[in-house]
């Protein structure tokens, strides 16, 4: 087993190892993805610039992608705080968030290929989910790691774990009308290459029952085969940014971005390329396709210079006071731009499968691709509303305001040439 070192979460000089950590339970937070938490008090910026790493603890793989962090939870080894952790050779780890030590670990399936997949914990903090190489989400005891095979458990993401990747982390949301969801979002590997289509699974939590929406041949609803049927003869629409599945409680939608594959919703076609699209939190569409859409109306450059739209999830904004648009959005790309989207109504065609129709379009103020996922902030002093990117060259902070109109604009406010 090749065990790699891996810098676990910086702990605070400026804080007694007694203070007790917010909730971390996916990746960036929450199930908009935020990357904010307003439960944060400790750390300021008058002390931030004295975090250090306390320990490096050896993981039986690389961990590329954040943990997520649960307070206060009952152990074999007492009550301690836990970071989960998912590994690209498919083992979730279970860590003293204290000390790195480790509390418990599975690797369910090995392969030849790999996942950048994040673990995700239950709304009812009993649980932790994180998916395998074999293609299938699991579901663990947060204190000891037992194993549930009940219920549907382990569930299916893909029936195409070879060609099919799950890149983003998992997501968990609370629907308006009480039911818990997971998402789970598949894409391809490097190189674009093989029958992969892009994908998202929605589990629900309380049935354990699941819906799929294919980016790719939306009229399926089922998980394709690798050479068999059901399949669909096009291929990549790939969903991978980090972020992978937003839930909006505003609207009560879950959103996605896709990245490569062809775009033929405009002409009658069920192919979501270089789109962004909205379900139900079921993850269930309208007809054959998704509940609304947006997809640039250079589409076909953005494929055919494999700048994808879908590089980056979109970021959902708090509610604007005077703005004439109630739920605003941020969509990214590869290809440096910046799009303002009405979350409503994303084409402004009050319908999917059109193109065009952003609210805004302006470029990255840094430069430059966008891989990352960004973080929404709402001011607490004066109530402003922030966008902030990060990418190779550089980091940039952006506003969100009312125009003239009343309609919502991005100011870019500042920006540091210090990438990443």
């Amino acid at each position: 087993m090749t065990r790699t070192s891996f810098l676990a979460a910086a702990l605070l000089v400026v804080a007694p190892i007694s203070v007790r950590g917010a909730d971390w339970p996916q990746f960036n937070l929450d199930a908009r993805h935020s990357g904010a938490s307003q439960q944060e008090t400790v750390v300021h910026s008058g002390n931030v610039a004295t975090l250090h790493a306390r320990y490096h603890v050896a993981l039986p793989g690389v961990a590329d992608g954040a943990p997520a962090f649960l307070a206060g939870v009952t152990t074999p080894l007492g009550v301690k705080d836990l970071l989960f952790l998912t590994t690209k050779n498919g083992w979730t780890v279970a860590c003293d968030a204290a000390t790195g030590g480790v509390v418990w670990s599975h690797q369910p399936a090995a392969g030849p290929n790999y996942t950048t997949s994040m673990p995700a914990v239950d709304p009812g903090r009993q649980y932790v989910y994180s998916y395998s190489l074999e293609g299938r989400v699991h579901k663990y005891q947060v204190g000891d790691g037992t194993e549930i095979v009940t219920g549907g458990w382990p569930q299916v993401a893909t029936l195409k774990p070879s060609v099919e990747k799950s890149s983003p982390g998992l997501a968990v949301a609370v629907a308006r009308d009480g039911t818990p969801y997971l998402y789970v979002a598949n894409g391809g590997y490097p190189g674009d290459a093989g029958d992969y289509q892009g994908h998202v699974t929605a589990i629900n939590l309380t049935t354990g029952a699941q819906r799929v929406f294919n980016a790719n041949c939306s009229d399926q609803t089922v998980h394709f085969t690798l050479g068999g049927s059901p399949d669909c003869p096009a291929v990549q629409t790939a969903i991978w940014a980090r972020a992978g599945v937003v839930y909006d409680a505003d609207t009560d939608r879950i959103f996605m971005a896709t990245g490569n594959g062809d775009f033929n919703a405009n002409v009658g076609g069920h192919n979501w390329g270089d789109s962004v699209f909205a379900l139900n939190p079921d993850g269930t569409g309208t007809g054959s396709g998704p509940v609304d859409s947006y997809t640039p109306a250079e589409f076909q450059q953005l494929q055919n210079t494999d700048a994808d739209l879908g590089s980056t999830a979109p970021a959902l904004f708090p509610p604007l006071p005077g703005s004439t648009v109630a739920h605003v959005g941020l969509q990214s790309g590869k290809d440096a731009q910046l799009r303002l989207l009405d979350m409503d109504n994303l084409s402004g065609a009050a319908a999917p499968g059109h193109v065009g129709g952003e609210l805004q379009k302006i470029s990255v103020p840094q430069g430059g691709e966008v891989l990352t996922a960004s973080a929404v902030w709402r001011d607490a002093v004066d109530g402003g509303i922030w966008v902030f990117l990060a990418n190779g060259s550089g980091i940039s902070g952006l506003e969100l305001t009312v125009g003239g109109s009343g309609a919502p604009l991005l100011v870019s406010r500042w920006t540091t040439g210090n990438g990443g």
